[in-house]
């Protein structure tokens, strides 16, 4: 929901840094890889029970998942292995995270309250399955109530006042599977047109292509006028 609403302000606030971070010799790559080791320190101490101190590495695990993005436009670097790779980070990030607040719940609260975050990051992996399928078939799944923008929030607010941190679980699964039967639905919908579309573009293909023979073959077998 954020990522579509606001991906264009942000993306448009963040542009400056992109430039200014060009001239320190740093990749997008290199950002993602730093993003990467402050959310194992996040989830480290989340387990540990520093929530505090995991929250302020979760802000700071994702301010490189902000910038990379406009260094890689900055830098006139973005690729598709940059893309795939910052993907495939943030999927290791989020399971990190979640699992340091499962070790912080069988800890503190109940062995089987682990089971809770081990639910919203079965639901979150289907969402971003359903999406990265969905757009290989060329159809698009963007969107839902709780996409990972949404997911860190939470989290963080989670973290912000610890007392809160099961309900705000209970409600990430409850939106995430509604967001994971939203792009059910919205490609379901989209896939019992893409063939016919398809068929009609190829269709019209082939007409196109036809009439384009016909006409050269017209012009081949002109007879030329005798001269008078």
């Amino acid at each position: 929901m954020f990522d579509g609403k606001f991906r264009g302000p942000v993306d448009k606030a963040v542009k400056p840094l992109g430039a200014a971070l060009r001239k320190t010799g740093l990749t997008p790559d290199h950002l993602t890889i730093l993003g990467l080791l402050v959310g194992v320190g996040a989830a480290v101490a989340i387990g540990a029970g520093q929530l505090r101190l995991g929250l302020v590495l979760v802000i700071l695990a994702a301010l490189p998942d902000l910038l990379d993005g406009a260094l890689a436009k900055a830098s006139d670097s973005a690729s598709q292995r940059g893309a795939f790779f910052d993907s495939t980070v943030d999927r290791i990030t989020d399971a990190l995270l979640l699992g340091g607040i499962a070790w912080y719940l069988a800890s503190e609260e109940s062995p089987h309250m682990a089971l809770l975050p081990y639910a919203v990051m079965a639901v979150s992996s289907l969402i971003s399955y359903q999406r990265a399928k969905a757009e290989s078939l060329g159809i698009d799944a963007k969107g839902g109530l709780m996409e990972r923008a949404e997911r860190i929030i939470a989290i963080c607010l989670g973290l912000l006042i610890p007392v809160l941190l099961i309900p705000i679980l209970w409600i990430m699964l409850v939106l995430t599977s509604i967001t994971a039967i939203q792009r059910f639905v919205k490609v379901w919908k989209q896939a019992a047109v893409a063939p016919v579309t398809a068929a009609k573009i190829e269709m019209r293909r082939s007409r196109r292509q036809s009439r384009r023979v016909a006409r050269t073959e017209r012009r081949r077998t002109r007879v030329p006028r005798r001269p008078t």
